[in-house]
């Protein structure tokens, strides 16, 4: 009879605050996002002062209606007050610290001469240069100096985006990150800012010796994908130094289309599948050896130092914060929930890395984790029963991160592919297996040649099923989207009825939970 009464009972949803990391980050969002629209007018922190003082008033007022005697007031008294208060200055101090990495961002880069006379630039390279395909590279100049015509100087400062002629390539990967150069060339307006096209480039300065030593370090290991001395770098090698340095100037063209078009790009990019399946394998080596908190931490040290070679790609820095926190909720010092920590990691990362806030990967990365840590797990919920569990967290995690990171994807690229919703349940996992197998060549190529030959062949087939699957799935016509505003009403409307079909759910499965 219990068992019946307990199943009369209504179901109520608990009702939950949100955590103060996500009233921060989302304070910090609104204030970054935002502040190109304050920055013209000086009352931007007035509006900051006056947010925090009407957070506060609205907190008192809500306590001064709790203390008030009368039944009419029953439902400020199941408030709680505290938590409230917290989350007003949880979101008043993201306000703060969201305008001032916006002021910290760095803005167009000032040449000190006028555009059409500059001749030359000086700078230090900011990032690996990377080659292009016709044999041109890539770079990113942090500028010194700018050079015009009739011998004129003068400082500049910010980042420039500077295409090298192919003959100064192999140079410029030999001296890597860090060195300072000279180049001669023209300056122009693109579409997306200013750009330098150098007709020659010289090696002013060599990099500091830490940035010598991570280059020498990369172009070592990138030469152990080459294969062993005397024989034919192996198909896949390429798509190892993509899949573990972030490297894809030798990437077949082919198969980076072919990533593209199956809605899958997102794994050739350094991220957090990436940590995880490393991390993951280095857990696996040392958790029994040395615990489970010692291996989090070697763990963590390991990580700092493969950011550092593998360089600092915005969703590669903020999973390996996300993976720091995490390391110190293991030791018991921090408590988080997963969104929590994504929260805590995109607050940290906007005031480490304020420039990055801006770049399509950053953007994506965080709304694709998002996605899959809201509407992934409430689709999953729902899913629960109805589907194999090895099926529902992966389909789940799927369209999680596609619904959204679809309005950015549409407004940059103008179309949209669902074929990567399911083309990810086959080649994400297939990819994953890849990564690990090269870490293991990487391993053997130091090792007797037969363990090499092994997994070179077990690689070489893995490569060409990957060739296969994206190809299948990149066939498929994706969506045309020249106006995002209705793919963001669509992924709204998505989120709320899953959040509405998952407490229909919920309330079902509590009714009948009584006759279990």
């Amino acid at each position: 009879m219990k068992a019946h009464d307990d199943a009369l009972v209504p179901f109520k949803p608990e009702k939950k605050l949100p955590l103060p990391p996500v009233s921060a980050a989302l304070g910090m969002a609104a204030a970054y996002y935002g502040y190109p629209l304050l920055q013209p007018h000086s009352w931007g922190q007035y509006l900051l002062i006056g947010l925090f003082f009407l957070l506060v008033a609205l907190v008192s007022f809500l306590r001064a209606l709790r203390s008030l005697p009368g039944e009419n007031h029953a439902f400020f008294s199941k408030l709680d007050i505290h938590k409230l208060g917290i989350l007003a200055v949880a979101l008043a101090v993201g306000f703060s610290l969201g305008i001032a990495s916006g002021r910290t961002v760095q803005g167009p880069p000032e040449m000190g001469l006028p555009l059409e006379s500059v001749t030359a630039v000086s700078g230090i390279l900011r990032e690996d240069p990377r080659s292009l395909q016709g044999g041109s590279g890539l770079g990113l100049l942090e500028l010194r100096l700018c050079s015009g015509e009739g011998g004129l100087r003068a400082t500049a400062r910010g980042s420039l985006s500077v295409f090298f002629p192919s003959e100064s390539i192999p140079r410029l990967k030999e001296f890597g990150r860090g060195s300072e150069i000279y180049a001669d060339g023209t300056a122009s307006q693109g579409s997306r800012g200013l750009l330098f096209n150098a007709s020659s480039v010289h090696i002013v300065k060599p990099a500091p010796a830490l940035e010598s030593f991570r280059t020498g370090l990369r172009i070592a290991l990138l030469e152990r994908f080459q294969g062993r001395q005397g024989r034919e770098p192996p198909r896949w090698g390429a798509l190892a130094s993509a899949l573990l340095l972030g490297l894809r100037d030798d990437l077949d063209v082919d198969l980076a289309a072919g990533f593209r078009n199956s809605g899958c790009s997102h794994i050739l990019a350094l991220s957090g599948m990436h940590l995880a399946i490393i991390s993951g394998v280095l857990a696996f080596l040392l958790r029994r050896p040395l615990g489970l908190r010692w291996a989090s931490l070697a763990g963590a040290v390991f990580i700092v130092f493969y950011l550092f070679v593998a360089g600092s790609q915005p969703s590669l820095v903020g999973s390996a914060i996300m993976y720091l926190i995490g390391t110190i909720s293991v030791w018991g010092l921090l408590k988080g929930k997963p969104i929590s920590l994504l929260c805590m990691a995109f607050v940290i990362q906007l005031i480490l890395q304020s420039d990055t806030g801006t770049s399509l990967s950053f953007i994506l990365s965080y709304l694709a984790l998002l996605g899959i840590l809201s509407l992934g797990e409430d689709l999953r919920a729902f899913f629960r029963g109805r589907l194999p569990e090895i099926l529902n967290g992966s389909i789940s995690a799927s369209i999680g991160a596609f619904v959204f990171t679809a309005p950015v994807v549409a407004l940059y690229f103008g179309s949209l592919r669902p074929i990567g919703i399911l083309a990810a349940l086959l080649i994400t996992p297939v990819s994953s297996v890849f990564i690990v197998l090269a870490l293991a060549a990487l391993a053997a190529s130091f090792l007797p040649i037969p363990l090499w030959n092994l997994l070179d062949f077990i690689l070489a087939q893995l490569y060409r099923l990957l060739e296969i699957l994206v190809s299948l799935a990149g066939s498929v016509p994706g969506l045309s989207t020249p106006n995002p505003f209705p793919v963001l009403v669509f992924s709204i409307l998505f989120c709320i009825l899953a959040l509405f079909l998952k407490k229909q759910d919920s309330a079902h499965r509590n009714s009948i939970a009584g006759f279990s």
